[in-house]
């Protein structure tokens, strides 16, 4: 059976056109050669989520770009962030018993098209199948990759959120079309017209855009219009914890600036603040805005005194603690004389536990 050093070098030898995607706190690409990377232990994995890289690999022939096959794998990180290379070689040797016995002939012998390898991944240990809103992007995100046009449902999508149906004439939309509208947000204006309305969004297809908006970087108006219907929902303090939720996620991927500071400042000195929705959405999704000194303070203050207690103080923490740049920024806070009581209560709580 023929050697892979890497998982990489074994995609690019079968001729298919191919994207890799992480799939962990949100849909973004990830370059062949930064994965390659990543593979043979030089860097660590750039967006590491509960511990593990989880990625996406989409394979298709650009004559058949319809017949794509499609790879979720979940593969261990050590404490650095670093892939775990056996877990990486069982994988592959996994894979590539599975072609062999599949195919009746050698993995190497050139495949017809892509779609030989559809089952390579059967009874895996190292595959997952995403959630429905992941899963809904995901394939907004491969129509639009490999070029395809958008869902059946697409069209209405358009033609609500530009305005040309009744708002309340929701539960008509189907799901995968409002991800299709929002995932082709720099197609048809959609993305102008979907920030002039989003003030005036119900609040089950307001859930459901920012479902979807976590997975583009809006431009200045969506931004503006995200950051006040936070801002205005935490004000009136009517909305529940859950959307919320769903407008930090959609704030997340919005530029970095002082007025996305200070609209999550707001969130964390409100009551939704404590609620685990709330915090999960931030921790998970607005890590790049805790590396700001005096959010990630407020945050941990808040954070100590959360209503999920003690163990939502530990679970978040060792997600955060796992990225870099805040692990050394949590640790300075811990060590501020200047901290709470409660934060140091939750501090002694999560060593207490054995945490490190």
């Amino acid at each position: 059976m023929a050697h892979f050093e890497t998982l990489t070098d074994f995609i690019r030898q079968t001729e298919a056109q191919f994207r890799i995607l992480d799939m962990g706190r949100c849909i973004s690409k990830l370059s062949p050669d930064s994965f390659r990377k990543v593979e043979m232990g030089q860097i660590p994995y750039p967006s590491p989520f509960l511990h593990q890289a989880w990625i996406a690999i989409l394979m298709w022939n650009p004559k058949r770009a319809e017949e794509n096959v499609v790879w979720f794998l979940k593969l261990p990180l050590d404490e650095q962030g670093f892939l775990v290379q056996a877990a990486r070689d069982d994988f592959l040797h996994r894979l590539l018993q599975n072609l062999s016995n599949s195919m009746g002939k050698g993995p190497l012998d050139q495949p017809t098209d892509a779609t030989e390898y559809r089952d390579a991944l059967k009874d895996n240990p190292f595959s997952f199948t995403p959630d429905q809103e992941k899963m809904a992007a995901f394939h907004a995100t491969a129509k639009q990759i490999t070029r395809q046009p958008a869902s059946s449902f697409y069209t209405a999508a358009k033609q609500y959120f530009h305005g040309q149906a009744d708002l309340n004439s929701w539960d008509t939309l189907g799901y995968q079309g409002i991800a299709d509208y929002v995932i082709r947000h720099q197609e048809d204006n959609n993305e102008q017209k979907l920030a002039e309305i989003f003030s005036q969004l119900p609040d089950v297809p307001l859930e459901a855009a920012c479902t979807f908006i976590e997975h583009i970087q809006p431009g200045e108006a969506l931004s503006t219009a995200i950051r006040q219907r936070l801002a205005d929902n935490v004000a009136e303090a009517k909305a529940s914890a859950n959307q919320i939720g769903a407008l930090i996620r959609a704030i997340s991927q919005t530029p970095e600036c002082e007025q996305k500071v200070a609209v999550l400042s707001q969130v964390l000195t409100s009551h939704y603040g404590r609620e685990a929705e709330v915090i999960a959405a931030l921790a998970s999704r607005c890590w790049a805005s805790l590396q700001y000194p005096q959010l990630l303070q407020l945050f941990l203050a808040t954070l100590a005194e959360n209503n999920a207690g003690q163990a939502c103080f530990n679970r978040v923490m060792a997600d955060l603690m796992f990225i870099p740049t805040l692990r050394a920024l949590s640790l300075q806070q811990f060590r501020s004389p200047e901290r709470s009581d409660a934060l140091s209560r939750a501090i002694g709580g999560m060593f207490g536990d054995g945490f490190l």
